[in-house]
C-alpha cells in the first residue's frame, strides 16, 4: 500500500527546478523509485545514470511492472507510458521525492553536518543537546534513523542513504511531531544530490583532509562536494517558523577560509585558534572522558562559559563538541544546562573508540577511523590512554583512494608500536597488493616486517594475533570498520562486524565464552 495519497505527474514536474515538457498524456503517481525491482503499479521510476548500471537500460523492467510514468535523461522514444526527458536525473529524483511527500524538510528545522572525520559523533551530541533542551528532535546519520523511539538501520557501509530514503525518513518525522532534524550529509550524499531538497538551515563541518580523491579526483573537488551544502544556505526557502539559518565552521581546519567565503549566511567559528568565537579552554583528558570549558559568544554577541563533561575519549572530541555546542548554543539558544546535560548523558556511538572488556589486563578497542587524519587522531588518543605499547590493526579499501594506503600505514609506522596489516573491503581488488602497498608505508617510517608490523590477510586472524602480542597494560586497537557490519569480497558482502570478531578472538585468549568468529573468505580452513 503506498505510504502517502497519489499525485498527478503534472503537479510532480512542476517541482523540478527546470522547465521540462509536460507529457500529452496525464498520469496518477503513487510512488517515486529509482530501483526497478521495487516499482509497483503506479510508480514513477526514475532512470539513473552512473555508477555499475545505466538505469535507463531498466526502463521496460519497470514498465512491465507497472510504472505510469518514466524519468530519464536520454531520449527515449516510443515508450507505452508518459516519459519526461530531464539534465540530472539524481537532482530531479530528489526534487521529484520531496514534492510526492509535500516537502517534509521545509516543516522542520534542518541541520545538516559534514566533514571527513567525526561527523556521526557531532550528529549524535548534537541529538542529545536537543533533547536536553526539550526539543523533538530526529537524526538520520551513516549509522541510522532516529525517529522517535523508532531507530531505522540505514545500511552496510557508510553513506548518505539515497534521496527517496532520506525523504521518507523526513516525512516520518513530520508525522511524528518532530520539530528539529540533524542529517549527516557525506561527499558523495552531497555531490550525488541525496540531500538536495532537504532546506537545509544551519550548515556543521567538522574538517575536511584526505579522503575520497579515488571519486572525487583532487581535494579541491572533494572540498567543493562539502561546500555545496554551505553555498545552499542562503538559497534555503522560507519556512512559516522562520528558523535561523547559518554556517558553523572549525577555525583551525584549513577548509576555513574557503567555507567562509561561500557561506553567505551568518556564521559561527570554533576551535582552539584564539580567533575562533566558540573555544576550548582548561581541557583535561580522563579515563572517564573528557572535561573542558567552553568559552565564547552566540549570534548577538552574548557572551558564555559552560564547564562541560563527555564520555567520549580522545582529544580530538574536544572538536567535535565545540561543532555541537556552537550550533546549538550560538544559532538555536540552547540554555548551558541543556548543553552540560546533553553531552555528559550521551553514550559512546557505536564503533567509534569502543571498548571491549571481557576481563583481559589489557585494552581492546574497536574505532571507525578509516582515514590518514582520523587514524592519526585515534592513535594518538590510544597512546594517551595507556603507559603500554599501542597495537594497531588496520587495512585500506580496495577500488578506493590509493593515496591513503601508504598514508595510513605510515601514520601507524609513526604512531603505534606494532601494526598489523591486514583486509578492509578489497572487493575486486588484489588484496596481497593492497597490503603491498600499505607495506612500503610502514617500512619508509623504519618498520620491519616480521618484528614491528605484519601482513595477515584474514582480519579475524589478523586480530587475534594483535592479541597475542599484547602485555598486561597495552592496547590492541582495530581500525576502519567501527560499526559496520559487513565487509566485501569481489560483489559480495559477508556478514562481519569487528566488535563480534574481537570479542571472538577474546574469549578465545582468555578461555571463556563468546561468539564465533565471523566468516571471511580469507579463512585457513584450519581456523
Amino acid at each position: 500500500m503506498p505510504d502517502r495519497p497519489s499525485k498527478s505527474l503534472n503537479q510532480l514536474l512542476w517541482h523540478l527546478p527546470w522547465d521540462v515538457s509536460a507529457p500529452d498524456v496525464e498520469a496518477r503517481v503513487n510512488a517515486v523509485v529509482m530501483d526497478s525491482r521495487r516499482v509497483q503499479p503506479g510508480s514513477l521510476f526514475v532512470a539513473i545514470s552512473g555508477g555499475k548500471s545505466d538505469g535507463h537500460g531498466y526502463i521496460p523492467d519497470a514498465i512491465r511492472r507497472g510504472a505510469s510514468a518514466v524519468v530519464g535523461t536520454q531520449p527515449v522514444p516510443g515508450l507505452a507510458v508518459p516519459y519526461v526527458q530531464v539534465p540530472d536525473g539524481r537532482l530531479a529524483l530528489a526534487y521529484l521525492c520531496a514534492a510526492f511527500r509535500d516537502f517534509p524538510a521545509r516543516k522542520l528545522l534542518v541541520i545538516g553536518v559534514t566533514g571527513t572525520d567525526g561527523k556521526t559523533t557531532t550528529c549524535n551530541m548534537l541529538y542529545h543537546i536537543l533533547q536536553a533542551a526539550g526539543a523533538r528532535v530526529g537524526m538520520i546519520s551513516t549509522v541510522n534513523a532516529q525517529i522517535g523511539d523508532d531507530v531505522l538501520d540505514t545500511g552496510f557501509h557508510v553513506t548518505t542513504p539515497e534521496s527517496p530514503d532520506v525523504q521518507r525518513y523526513l516525512d516520518k518525522m513530520v508525522r511524528a511531531g518532530l520539530t528539529h532534524v540533524i542529517l549527516e550529509a557525506t561527499s558523495h550524499g552531497l555531490a550525488q544530490q541525496r540531500v538536495a531538497a532537504c532546506d537545509f538551515d544551519i550548515g556543521v563541518i567538522t574538517n575536511i583532509t584526505h579522503e575520497h580523491l579515488d571519486y572525487h579526483g583532487t581535494y579541491q573537488a572533494y572540498r567543493a562536494a562539502k561546500g555545496s551544502l554551505f553555498a545552499s544556505l542562503a538559497n534555503t526557502p522560507a519556512k512559516s517558523f522562520n528558523p535561523p539559518r547559518g554556517a558553523v565552521l572549525n577555525r583551525d581546519d584549513r577548509s576555513y577560509d574557503y567555507l567562509a567565503e561561500i557561506s553567505q549566511v551568518a556564521q559561527l567559528s570554533y576551535g582552539l585558534d584564539p580567533k575562533a568565537q566558540v573555544r576550548a579552554v582548561q581541557v583535561a583528558e580522563q579515563r572517564e572522558g573528557l572535561r573542558f570549558t567552553v568559552e565564547g559568544h552566540d549570534l548577538a554577541g552574548k557572551a558564555f562559559a559552560v564547564p562541560v563533561a563527555t564520555r567520549l575519549e580522545g582529544a580530538y572530541n574536544v572538536a567535535n563538541s565545540l561543532a555541537a555546542v556552537a550550533a546549538a548554543m550560538g544559532f538555536l539558544g540552547v540554555p548551558p544546562e541543556a548543553v552540560q546535560q546533553g553531552l555528559a548523558a550521551m553514550p559512546g556511538v557505536p564503533g567509534r573508540m569502543e571498548r571491549l572488556d571481557l576481563g583481559q589486563d589489557f585494552s581492546a578497542i574497536v574505532d571507525f577511523a578509516h582515514t590518514p587524519n582520523a587514524l592519526q587522531r585515534s592513535l594518538e588518543a590510544a597512546r594517551s590512554m595507556t603507559n603500554g605499547r599501542v597495537i594497531a590493526v588496520f587495512g585500506s579499501a580496495g577500488l578506493r583512494d590509493r593515496q591513503k594506503r601508504r598514508m595510513m600505514a605510515e601514520v601507524s609506522g609513526e604512531l603505534a608500536d606494532f601494526t598489523v596489516l591486514t583486509a578492509e573491503d578489497p572487493r575486486s581488488e588484489s588484496l596481497d597488493g593492497i597490503l603491498e602497498e600499505m607495506a612500503g608505508g610502514v617500512t619508509a617510517k623504519g618498520g620491519v616486517e616480521g618484528k614491528t608490523f605484519w601482513r595477515i590477510p584474514d582480519r579475524g586472524e589478523a586480530i587475534r594475533y594483535a592479541l597475542r602480542l599484547a602485555r598486561p597494560g597495552d592496547l590492541v586497537i582495530a581500525c576502519g570498520k567501527g560499526h559496520e557490519q559487513s565487509m566485501c569480497f569481489g560483489e559480495t558482502e559477508y556478514p562481519w562486524d569487528d566488535r563480534i570478531a574481537m570479542r571472538a578472538a577474546l574469549a578465545e585468549l582468555l578461555g571463556a565464552p563468546g561468539p564465533e568468529m565471523p566468516y571471511l573468505p580469507t579463512q585457513s580452513p584450519s581456523t
